[in-house]
């Protein structure tokens, strides 16, 4: 037995594959919105627009953007084996763009009143990464 194989028998964990240029932009002060207009399959870029807006009181903008950055995590996670479920970890950076737009739908879900999606989203997060979810909480 390999000393990295899953002995709970559940799916291997998906490590999403890095894209530095936006996250590199994002820290040296670039414009998120710029950055999502460069690189419109980054969740990271749109988790950052969902958080901006969603701390400058824009919840709508905000669910909006982090929608938009949770699909496009599906899709990417979906091109890098995730059939649904398994974890997605907190650890691996490349994850943390999809993990930051799912915590922010959950978020400006709560904030408008869609207690479903809220939950929904929220025990999403929690079963992709324990980590993720305490850390944005």
């Amino acid at each position: 037995m390999g000393i990295h194989e899953n002995l709970l028998g559940g799916p291997p964990p998906t490590h999403l594959p890095d894209d530095p240029e936006p996250r590199e932009l994002l820290a040296g002060g670039a414009a998120p919105a710029d950055v999502a207009a460069k690189y419109p399959a980054s969740s990271l870029a749109w988790a950052q627009l969902a958080d901006d807006a969603f701390e400058a009181g824009r919840v709508v903008e905000s669910y909006a953007y982090a929608r938009t950055g949770y699909h496009r995590g599906l899709d990417s996670l979906r091109r890098s084996g995730w059939k649904g479920h398994g974890p997605v970890p907190w650890e691996h950076e490349p994850n943390r763009g999809f993990l930051r737009a799912l915590n922010a739908l959950a978020r400006a879900a709560q904030a408008i009143g869609e207690q479903e999606e809220y939950e929904r989203c929220s025990t999403f997060l929690r079963d992709s990464s324990p980590l993720a979810a305490d850390t944005l909480s």
